[in-house]
């Protein structure tokens, strides 16, 4: 398959764990892929990882700058000629008391997971809408609807659960563009953002583990190819939500 005709992902976040994972997929079956994170030496380094150079692109910036969705489209453009799929999975995370927040927290995973979200989709759908459809897959949480009992962080919760919204009310706007609009909510997940602590929670899933990223990666390849769903939030969380409606019920 020519580079030129193989579909294009845009990923944001992608210099580790899960957008990480997921480039590697796409790129071994031959898509074409721009990845972008804040740190240009470890983007680079992760393009290398991936090989297939022809493939892949590389945008560092800010996701929050509108600059940086832009500078994502304009290369995806001009290095592999159309825009298929936008994975929205930058973010930030952190936990902390209520009453200990700052408004400085809030704007910051505000400033991210928010806006880098909103902004980055007004850059992409322009191209989606010229390609006559595709797909986006946003990356939200499953403390949005079922919060962890010693895990406080409404702020950033409070962040994802507009990641919810938009990714339902993109779906009914989007539809008659023939673009699809889904989130995945990952629960505990092997990744750098969670340090050496996931296994720790183990406990909390139903299946009594923590996912991988090629877990994650399933999900998301299966929500970016599926054609009859949009508007759907993905729980990959081990049995997590799940487990807990069922605890709730036997009381």
């Amino acid at each position: 398959m020519s580079h030129l005709s193989a579909p294009t992902v845009l990923i944001t976040g992608s210099s580790s764990g899960i957008g990480l994972d997921a480039a590697r997929s796409w790129v071994a079956d031959g898509a074409n892929v721009v990845l972008n994170g804040t740190d240009r030496a470890k983007l680079d380094r992760a393009a290398q990882a991936l090989g297939n150079p022809e493939q892949v692109l590389a945008v560092p910036g800010d996701i929050s700058d509108p600059a940086t969705g832009r500078a994502m489209v304009d290369g995806a453009r001009e290095r592999f000629g159309r825009v298929d799929v936008l994975v929205n999975n930058a973010g930030v995370f952190g936990a902390g008391p209520f009453l200990d927040s700052t408004l400085d927290d809030l704007d910051r995973y505000y400033a991210v997971n928010v806006r880098g979200t909103f902004v980055t989709t007004q850059a992409v759908v322009p191209a989606l809408i010229e390609a006559g459809g595709g797909a986006i897959v946003n990356v939200g949480s499953l403390l949005v609807d079922a919060a962890l009992l010693g895990v406080p962080a409404s702020a950033q919760t409070a962040s994802k659960g507009a990641v919810h919204a938009l990714t339902v009310s993109w779906a009914a706007e989007f539809a008659p563009h023939r673009i699809r609009v889904n989130a995945l909510v990952p629960g505990m997940i092997r990744t750098p953002l969670h340090g050496g602590g996931a296994d720790g929670l183990a406990g909390v899933a139903a299946l009594n583990r923590v996912g991988e990223v090629a877990e994650t990666t399933q999900a998301l390849r299966y929500l970016a190819a599926a054609e009859f769903v949009t508007g759907t939030l993905l729980r990959v969380d081990g049995g997590y939500h799940g487990a807990r409606a069922a605890a709730s019920g036997q009381g």
